[in-house]
């Protein structure tokens, strides 16, 4: 039986606006981020959910609970589904990190693929630890509609294995702003099928981001 699984980035956090790099710190939602929820819940009000399962930061918490808000379905935190941990790049602001680490930040925004901050997690071990999470996921809700709510550079190494199934076409993915949804079915015999990318139909324009020249991971892509 085919499963259903909405993908959904967290709301706006703190790390976002200032920018600095968040990975793994457990950042607060933004006012910002806060109104979006209320669009993000409007969005789903309609959409028959059986399950939320999340990231267990509270920016994703936050997120999963917005997404359930009409449907009062079970919420599962889910640790596989956390951000990429930037090591000693985390906490340190965006406009620093190429003085900083010039040679990771060129592989950062010209090879994310082969990615690793000082004492960080390797770009190869996101990608993997999230096809194997959100397959899992979908095997064990077979036939159902589930949401996974997760952080922008996770769920877009999950996208990449699903559209392209290569980590090295990863640039090739874009960026999702915050509770951008995507949807994409699984077939236990035939696998995994996009089916929307990185929507924001939701958001008005002032609750969109505004494109930061100096971090791409500001940029948004919307294919529904």
């Amino acid at each position: 039986m085919v499963t259903t699984v909405y993908l959904v980035r967290h709301g706006e956090a703190e790390g976002n606006v200032l920018p600095y790099f968040q990975g793994t710190a457990d950042t607060d939602l933004t006012d910002k981020g806060r109104t979006q929820l209320d669009y993000l819940a409007e969005r789903f009000r309609d959409i028959p959910l059986d399950a939320v399962y999340y990231s267990p930061w509270r920016r994703a918490k936050a997120t999963a609970e917005a997404v359930n808000r009409a449907h009062h379905v079970e919420m599962i935190p889910e640790y596989d589904l956390h951000e990429l941990d930037g090591g000693d790049w985390e906490g340190i602001p965006v406009s620093e990190l190429q003085t900083r680490y010039p040679a990771e930040f060129r592989v950062w925004t010209d090879q994310i693929w082969k990615f690793q901050a000082p004492h960080g997690e390797t770009m190869q071990s996101v990608y993997d630890r999230m096809a194997a999470a959100v397959t899992r996921i979908a095997r064990e809700n077979a036939g159902k509609t589930i949401a996974v709510c997760s952080h922008g550079c996770a769920l877009r190494n999950f996208l990449c294995y699903v559209e392209f199934g290569d980590i090295a076409r990863l640039n090739d993915t874009g960026w999702a702003d915050n509770t951008a949804v995507s949807c994409a079915e699984y077939d236990p015999e035939k696998g995994w099928r996009l089916i929307m990318k990185n929507s924001i139909s939701h958001l008005p324009k002032e609750l969109r981001a505004r494109p930061n020249p100096a971090w791409s991971a500001d940029s948004e892509e919307e294919t529904a």
